[in-house]
């Protein structure tokens, strides 16, 4: 029998957000690594807050639309929030009732500047690898290392001399004015972007386009491909090999012990083999002989874990896409370093998240 329409409207109504997610939902696990993350921070957000005057957006809810925005890529916080006024699966990911409204995605903006001063996105992401560790979902002793650009949020229209002092001259577009640098040698030693000025103009390679961009610098486990630290910096040349000792120091102090770290061929550099030795770690660089020597020799590659990470370094490409084509990070929404390292923290996290729900569906027993 064909159905119709009922156009008679319901007085009462009781939706329970808990019966319409389903039971093997991937957010369900997901929700359950993030609030124990959490639950450790609540100390961190009584401190973030005063004790007078009107409650806030509770900082956990703040968060984990952050995740959400990464995991379904969102285009902006002011989509997130109005998207949020009808989807009930982010309602009850977010602990909200059907009849809390959405809040104004002016609350991002007014929070950030409390979750830098606190550190609150990188403690969430340890938090996050710690539970992953705790699980024996990562390897304590084998780890790769690469770096990619991320975009900064500035065109190279701005990118100008720094001592050119601002023009008089209205603009012919205020919204897209028109520059002609054509025959200008531009550097970052004398140009700086007037939108975000600690972004740097840098390319991938040769024949690549230049950008103004930042770099970010991925630690991955060997064995899921699980990230245990993303760190920002400047993008410069050295940059990829300049931030290895600091990856180095911090897995230690997460409690790992690195024996291996595979890398590309731009990490064959003496000073940068050197520096993971001195660490007590086996460089599994790829051997660059363009045109030179290797630093890496036959005393390292004739090892079958030399292949064994060769092959499984190249997992962190799957990370860096996972992150710039879902998690929406090819291009930073945000201006300033401190404030792109937030971020990136977040969008890490949420992909951690992904792979540990993918992980523990693959192998219940772990929980």
């Amino acid at each position: 029998m064909r159905g119709r329409r009922n156009p008679q409207a319901s007085m009462l109504a009781f939706v329970d957000l808990e019966e319409r997610v389903p039971p093997h939902h991937p957010l369900r696990t997901m929700k359950r690594f993030a609030d124990r993350a959490l639950a450790t921070l609540s100390p961190t957000f009584d401190v973030m807050y005063g004790t007078a005057g009107r409650p806030s957006i509770p900082p956990e809810r703040l968060l984990k639309a952050s995740l959400l925005i990464s995991l379904y890529s969102v285009r902006s916080e002011r989509a997130f929030c109005e998207q949020l006024n009808y989807d009930l699966l982010w309602r009850w990911f977010l602990d909200m009732s059907l009849m809390e409204p959405s809040f104004d995605q002016s609350t991002f903006s007014k929070n950030r500047g409390r979750l830098l001063k606190h550190v609150v996105a990188q403690q969430f992401f340890d938090d996050i690898v710690r539970q992953a560790d705790a699980l024996g979902l990562l390897s304590d002793e084998h780890f790769t290392v690469d770096g990619t650009l991320i975009e900064a949020a500035a065109g190279l229209k701005s990118f100008r001399p720094k001592d050119q002092p601002p023009s008089t001259t209205p603009p012919d577009d205020p919204g897209n004015p028109t520059v002609n640098f054509r025959g200008e040698k531009r550097s970052n030693v004398t140009h700086q972007s007037t939108t975000d000025p600690e972004a740097r103009l840098a390319k991938k390679g040769r024949g690549f386009e230049s950008k103004l961009a930042y770099m970010g610098h991925a630690l991955m486990e060997n064995r899921h491909g699980l990230l245990v630290d993303f760190q920002l910096t400047h993008a410069m040349g050295s940059s990829e090999r300049d931030i290895v000792p600091q990856l180095l120091y911090d897995a230690e102090l997460r409690g790992f012990h690195p024996r291996t770290l595979g890398a590309d061929k731009a990490y064959d550099t003496r000073a940068c083999v050197a520096t993971m030795r001195e660490y007590g770690v086996t460089p599994h660089v790829a051997q660059n002989t363009s045109g030179r020597r290797s630093a890496i020799d036959g005393r390292t590659t004739r090892h079958s874990g030399y292949a064994t990470s060769q092959r499984l370094r190249k997992r962190v490409e799957e990370i860096f896409g996972w992150l710039k084509s879902v998690g929406g990070f090819r291009r930073t929404r945000y201006r300033g370093l401190a404030r792109t390292q937030l971020a990136g923290y977040l969008v890490a996290a949420a992909y951690n998240l992904v792979r540990m729900a993918r992980l523990m569906t693959l192998q219940p027993t772990a929980a």
